[in-house]
């Protein structure tokens, strides 16, 4: 009877710490044991990094034990306990050692390493890379005969719309800010939204032409509310370069007004419409630039973009204390309209009246 009980409970204990070995590691996250390996130099920790980063065979080694002990031990204690009752007390036996397995086995250490899976994890990390080792041959053979069966990439650890699942978990559960949220949000429209969503329309854009003299255009440089105004020549189509305002000014100041704005301009650089607004922050960054021309598929300008409205995608409206209109793009759309209707109404008035048309 002694040695029934020992048999019981070695099988039930073995198949316990398999079952809730693999929950264990399955249950916590690759992302979190980086993190953990970046902050601790554990042993335990580098090697539960090294079975999460390949967890096939970690997981093939307790599932080989698993059914050692589940199969191979019940059998045993089949066999032992064969002797000891007779048929009647041998069912009864049967069917308490199944509810004791499935119980004490299965559904409970599963639960509890579920539970606390970073703890029992890093613990039994290095017994189990051990025990990888140990069935190495076993493994190789069990995945060269189901190979043809796994093929296939690799699936992505995460993705984006996992991430901002994780973040809205995060802010229903007080983990996350409202702010923080919504900017994690934007980081992701970045690379979604392109030049021609973010730009300046060339409807509201300031220039000047490139021969003109600066004392004949003062009062225009001191009206405008932009600090980089576009040099162009016959028409906004021909952009020749940019001036930034407070230079403009300086010449005027320091009796430089007899000078073509020409002369006072800068380079512009020029960048396509469909060009995405993370590389444009690349790009604002390794050029050192403010602004650049927005040109459409047939060498158009369609606007321009800027430094800032890049940022705004992150930040929202940067408005400041010189900006008398917040949304240059509806404020665009807003002047676009009146110059369709003004052109619809000029074109009326200058249709010529029918000879039977009546008074209205």
């Amino acid at each position: 009877m002694i040695q029934l009980a020992i048999a019981v409970f070695i099988v039930i204990i073995g198949s316990a710490i398999c079952s809730g070995s693999e929950t264990a590691l399955l249950s916590i996250p690759l992302l979190r044991v980086r993190q953990m390996a970046q902050t601790s130099k554990s042993p335990a920790v580098s090697a539960l990094l090294s079975i999460r980063q390949r967890i096939s065979r970690p997981i093939a080694s307790l599932v080989i034990f698993n059914n050692v002990f589940n199969i191979v031990g019940t059998l045993v204690v089949g066999q032992i306990a064969s002797r000891v009752f007779q048929n009647t007390a041998l069912a009864i036996f049967s069917g308490l050692l199944t509810f004791l397995i499935i119980l004490f086995a299965e559904i409970l250490p599963k639960t509890i390493a579920e539970r606390y899976a970073e703890q029992i994890a890093v613990y039994i990390a290095i017994p189990i890379r051990g025990l990888t080792v140990i069935c190495t041959p076993i493994i190789w053979l069990l995945e060269r005969i189901t190979a043809p069966l796994t093929k296939g990439g690799r699936r992505p650890i995460t993705d984006e719309s996992e991430i901002k699942l994780l973040t809205v978990l995060g802010y229903q559960e007080g983990l996350i800010e409202d702010d923080e949220v919504e900017m994690i949000d934007r980081v992701f429209r970045l690379n979604d939204l392109k030049a021609a969503d973010i730009m300046t329309p060339r409807v509201a854009i300031t220039s000047l032409p490139g021969d003109a003299i600066l004392k004949d255009i003062q009062d225009d440089i001191i009206r405008s509310q932009h600090t980089r105004i576009l040099v162009i020549e016959e028409d906004l189509d021909h952009v020749i370069g940019v001036a930034l305002k407070a230079e403009l000014l300086t010449a005027l100041v320091q009796g430089k007004g007899h000078l073509p704005i020409r002369q006072v301009m800068r380079q512009v650089r020029y960048v396509p419409d469909t060009e995405r607004t993370d590389l444009l922050i690349k790009t604002f960054q390794s050029l050192r630039e403010h602004l650049m021309v927005v040109v459409d598929e047939y060498g158009g300008v369609s606007g321009v973009v800027t430094l800032e409205d890049t940022l705004e995608v992150l930040t929202g409206e940067i408005v400041d204390e010189t900006d008398r209109n917040v949304d240059l793009q509806a404020f665009a759309r807003q002047r676009q309209k009146r110059l369709i209707r003004r052109s619809g109404f000029l074109t009326q008035k200058s249709l010529p009246q029918r000879p039977d048309a009546k008074p209205e």
